[in-house]
């Protein structure tokens, strides 16, 4: 068995073990401010680094190109209350005008 396929399953077996005892934490603690705070931010820290990674690294190297006018066009997009499909439709456009300059 390789190494990776060991990483696979020991991480694997993390996630379910995690999983398993998040089931058994008392509702008391679930419930206190600070940890439904700290929930509700998780989510949006997670899709702002993915976000990051993907938009502006290539390997390991920053790098400023057209994916950042499609993301600064899709800030911009849904700061005016764009729906969704309208947002994607214009980071896309953009995105892909500036990369055939």
């Amino acid at each position: 068995m390789s190494q990776l396929w060991i990483a696979t399953l020991l991480s694997s077996l993390i996630c379910f073990l995690l999983k398993y005892l998040g089931y058994r934490i008392p509702e008391s603690l679930l419930n206190r401010p600070v940890i439904q705070r700290i929930n509700s931010l998780i989510p949006i820290a997670l899709l702002s680094s993915l976000v990051a990674v993907q938009g502006l690294t290539i390997e390991q190297q920053v790098v400023i190109d057209h994916r950042l006018v499609g993301l600064l066009v899709a800030a911009i997009a849904l700061s005016f209350k764009a729906n969704f499909p309208i947002m994607m439709l214009l980071a896309a456009a953009s995105s892909a005008a500036v990369y055939n300059l």
